[in-house]
């Protein structure tokens, strides 16, 4: 009997070892630590775009609400900030105060960009368009 349940264990961890491989190789690899050459270094930028948060990107899923207000109960849930700019969403790290009151409204970001992580440096509401 004991030798049947050592049996079955050991099947079991090794089903789920090999689960988890499987996994860990269709991760992208900036996922699992390693980085390309090229995002190794923050590169300092400047980016203008729509602060929203990093789960709803630019479709914000609680319809009843306004962009705004979406933005800050996702966040209050434990999502981070966001800046979208065009079909990119970065995911922001810092500033939480000010995106807060920009939320859903477009911000100018500066900060140190890591593939789609920005580091934020400084945030001001971007400028009205002029016609």
């Amino acid at each position: 009997m004991k030798t049947g349940r050592t049996v079955l264990n050991t099947i079991a961890f090794l089903t789920f070892s090999t689960m988890l491989m499987a996994a860990q190789m269709q991760m992208p690899a900036s996922t699992l630590g390693t980085s390309k050459p090229a995002e190794a270094s923050a590169t300092p930028k400047t980016l203008t775009g729509t602060v929203s948060d990093s789960m709803c990107g630019a479709h914000h899923m609680e319809k009843d609400k306004s962009a705004a207000d979406c933005t800050r109960e996702c966040v209050k849930k434990g999502t981070k900030y966001a800046l979208v700019v065009g079909k990119k969403v970065y995911t922001l790290d810092g500033h939480e105060t000010e995106l807060e009151k920009l939320a859903g409204e477009r911000a100018t970001v500066k900060g140190s960009v890591m593939g789609e992580m920005v580091m934020v440096e400084s945030v001001a509401a971007a400028k009205k368009m002029t016609k």
